[in-house]
């Protein structure tokens, strides 16, 4: 099975302090490499973290909340002093009001750059499928904050059917007719018997799932987008004593994230967006296990296995 993993580059709130990183994680599948958000100082997050420039293809931005943007042209101008070639096109999923704000700055700061920057507007209002590829669909997923926001949904494709060697042996299967019975065909012999698929093939593993939630107030509406998903980022902005103030703000508490994710019958937890009132999270960790008790604290560096 290929690698599926996310790696924490930030996962602080609005006011940077030295403990924690504006918002920004890493996703890999396979070859490729995604952004989620891009906070100030998330370039420097990558090369503390080791992760290298050249793979990255495509940015998404939760929202212009400058926690969740300021990274952004910074990085860009990185990527061209690193000499990023005119084939390798840099990605940006946003919402449209980002070009308008971004694209004086490119032109004014990265005008000698040899790649180019496309932006990809999408709604936030809606649950859209705004990327995909042979092994992978991303989903928006409309949240409930201040501004306009949108978490992501990573999921990947179901793969074919595992066709056993010893099958094929057997039967004398051709080549031409492997493929098909890796998606589910019968095979049938020159008398006319048909060899069941089942027969032939075993299972493969069950698709691989990744939900973003990030700067949001508890939202029920979401449920059914994230529902079972393998793992989920939510907001745990606040403990259950500062509730009024996360109201206030339109994020969650660590509680109020562990019942959207007991909710949703989520594998896994993961808290994040911490507000830098508290000098360490276990308060959280510890009233969102009460709810949830697969739940774990982000931290940066932090790297996620899909599995």
């Amino acid at each position: 099975m290929e690698d599926f993993k996310v790696k924490i580059l930030g996962c602080g709130s609005a006011l940077p302090t030295t403990r924690h990183a504006s918002s920004s994680q890493l996703v890999r599948l396979r070859d490729k490499m995604f952004m989620i958000d891009c906070g100030e100082g998330t370039q420097l997050q990558m090369r503390r973290c080791r992760q290298g420039f050249s793979r990255l293809g495509h940015i998404f931005i939760s929202h212009l909340h400058g926690d969740h943007c300021f990274g952004l042209i910074g990085l860009i101008s990185t990527l061209g002093m690193l000499g990023r070639g005119s084939a390798a096109t840099l990605h940006i999923h946003s919402f449209p009001e980002l070009e308008t704000l971004l694209r004086p700055q490119i032109d004014f700061f990265c005008r000698d750059m040899a790649y180019e920057v496309v932006f990809h507007p999408f709604q936030p209002d809606t649950a859209d499928i705004i990327y995909e590829d042979r092994s992978l669909t991303v989903q928006t997923i409309p949240l409930n904050h201040r501004i306009a926001c949108s978490g992501f949904l990573f999921r990947e494709k179901p793969s074919p059917r595992h066709i056993l060697r010893e099958m094929i042996d057997h039967y004398h299967i051709p080549i031409s007719q492997i493929n098909c019975i890796r998606n589910g065909a019968d095979f049938t012999l020159d008398d006319g018997s048909v060899i069941p698929n089942d027969w032939l093939t075993t299972a493969p593993a069950p698709p691989r799932s990744y939900a973003y939630c990030c700067d949001t107030a508890p939202k029920s509406e979401i449920i059914p987008i994230i529902k079972g998903v393998d793992v989920l980022y939510h907001d745990a902005t606040f403990a259950t004593e500062d509730l009024p103030r996360a109201k206030q703000t339109f994020h969650s508490t660590s509680a109020g994230a562990a019942s959207i994710a007991a909710k949703a019958e989520v594998k896994r937890l993961v808290l994040g967006h911490f507000s830098a009132r508290y000098e360490d999270e276990e308060l959280l960790l510890r009233e969102a296990r009460e709810v949830f008790p697969s739940t774990e604290l982000a931290e940066e560096g932090m790297s996620i296995h899909i599995v």
